[in-house]
């Protein structure tokens, strides 16, 4: 993954291991969670520090380690 603040559909297929058409349904479900937050979304990409702590990688991954 490039060092970027947004992932692409494409990344978070490669990143999960999943089918480019269920990382788009993840992403606009990740995005309906941010929005009723508060925060702006773009279609088709997700903020990546959401999508790491939401994927089980977030800052509590040295404790699980």
């Amino acid at each position: 993954m490039a060092d970027t603040t947004f992932m692409r559909v494409e990344e978070v297929a490669e990143e999960l291991g999943v089918s480019k058409s269920y990382a788009y349904k993840i992403v606009k479900k990740l995005n309906a969670e941010l929005k009723s937050q508060g925060f702006l979304t773009i279609a088709g990409r997700i903020n990546k520090q959401y999508f790491l702590e939401r994927a089980c990688y977030g800052s509590n991954k040295k404790e699980r380690d």
